[in-house]
């Protein structure tokens, strides 16, 4: 089961640690994986062309997506919390003291703890994780008639295949199919005549 946008938003904003929170946020907003997330730099951020360089994603494979500036203005805030010179999202080390000066990013278990506490206590009934972020992203810029092609390389995808397991999974696009489904099958008539 997919997350609603209303159901990402809802989880989003029962994440109570506002470093967990923030890179949550950038996790679903910019179709990432946790890895991907938890190590991003601050030099990773091209604010002038409004995109976010990946670096290693699966398979060792560089690519850059596009940065919201809703997600954009998150970082920012968040950065002014802590001011690493290399890491978004640093270890925060005993009472957060180390973060300014953190040679590594926040582990990504502890942001899958914070993920599991903010479903629970946002009521939603689905089984999801963190990649389920990933997931909602896909689907929610597919329903919003982003293309596959595009889904696909702000994902990381080789295969279009991979990809397209998405349209499957899209409310809009079963809606649409029914929709036309029924709008091509209404030319045709039908006798009530019995023939005998």
């Amino acid at each position: 089961m997919i997350l609603s946008i209303e159901e990402v938003c809802r989880l989003l904003s029962r994440v109570r640690l506002f470093r967990y929170r923030a890179c949550l946020f950038t996790v679903y907003s910019c179709g990432l994986r946790i890895h991907e997330g938890v190590k991003l730099q601050v030099a990773d951020i091209d604010s002038s062309r409004m995109l976010v360089h990946v670096r290693h994603g699966k398979g060792g494979k560089d690519r850059m997506v596009p940065l919201p500036s809703i997600t954009l203005l998150m970082l920012r805030e968040f950065w002014k919390t802590h001011r690493n010179p290399c890491w978004l999202f640093p270890a925060p080390g005993h009472n957060c003291r180390q973060m300014p000066t953190a040679k590594k990013p926040l582990s990504h278990n502890y942001v899958h703890v914070a993920f599991k506490d903010a479903l629970k206590k946002s009521n939603i009934n689905k089984r999801a994780s963190v990649h389920s972020l990933r997931h909602a992203y896909a689907t929610h810029l597919l329903e919003s008639g982003v293309d596959l092609r595009m889904i696909q390389e702000f994902l990381g995808h080789k295969s279009p295949t991979t990809t397209a397991i998405y349209t499957h999974l899209t409310v809009k696009s079963t809606n649409k199919a029914f929709d036309s489904i029924n709008q091509l099958m209404s030319h045709l008539n039908f006798q009530t005549d019995d023939p005998k």
